[in-house]
């Protein structure tokens, strides 16, 4: 059979190490990776394969990046994701829900991990088709101000096409486009194109990062429009 394949994402790397060694020993399961930042574990989510993401809520001090991780990895990548953290207030534990985790688990319970991963994979939880649901009614009550074409544009630019991919795509001339985006922004409350595909990303679900955007939306254009 093969093992359940986990990724670790945490900025603590004694922590990664003493998890590693002990989920290894578990015989059905096996690290294949860990980052130590949201932005990295973005990137690696691309090329690593694995099941199971296990997250630390709080990436940064005082700072709860570990929510847009999940966010983030799991539109790049299908996996469970199991938030850990050392906080009890429920409204973060609900962001980290809403966020599309499946379950969490307190730091000092780790001793819970291997039957929580488990029964992460076992079946669905209704919970988070119902999360799943709320997420897309969420992404589309922040897009229930663009007309059809805004909203063509945006989905083209959510998918990673560039603005001249787009103009030739939609026979769209640049200034029309321009004059498109800028309405599109202008009614989503944000300044860039790669703002606008971060925030609904992140479906509206919890307060936008000091610290601006992941690495993964850089290669868009029309940023400066």
């Amino acid at each position: 059979m093969n093992p359940i394949k986990l990724f670790l994402v945490e900025d603590d790397p004694d922590w990664v190490k003493a998890m590693t060694a002990f989920l290894n020993k578990e015989p059905d399961m096996l690290v294949v990776g860990a980052a130590a930042s949201r932005e990295e574990a973005v990137r690696m989510a691309g090329t690593l394969e694995f099941d199971v993401a296990l997250l630390d809520i709080c990436l940064t001090p005082g700072k709860l990046d570990g929510i847009y991780a999940a966010a983030e990895l799991l539109d790049v990548r299908e996996a469970k994701v199991i938030m850990l953290t050392s906080l009890d207030e429920e409204t973060v534990v609900t962001q980290a829900f809403t966020a599309g985790a499946v379950q969490y688990v307190a730091k000092s319970d780790y001793r819970l991990l291997p039957q929580t991963i488990r029964g992460a994979l076992r079946k669905t939880n209704p919970m988070e088709a119902l999360l799943k649901e709320f997420a897309r009614l969420k992404r589309e009550e922040q897009l229930k101000e663009l007309t059809g074409a805004e909203r063509e544009l945006f989905e083209l630019l959510e998918q990673g096409y560039t603005g001249a991919q787009i103009g030739r795509k939609l026979f769209k001339a640049e200034s029309t486009l321009k004059n498109q985006v800028n309405r599109m922004l202008k009614k989503l409350r944000v300044k860039s194109s790669k703002e606008a595909v971060e925030k609904v990303r992140r479906r509206g679900i919890v307060p936008e990062p000091p610290d601006g955007g992941a690495e993964s939306g850089e290669r868009r254009d029309g940023d400066k429009r």
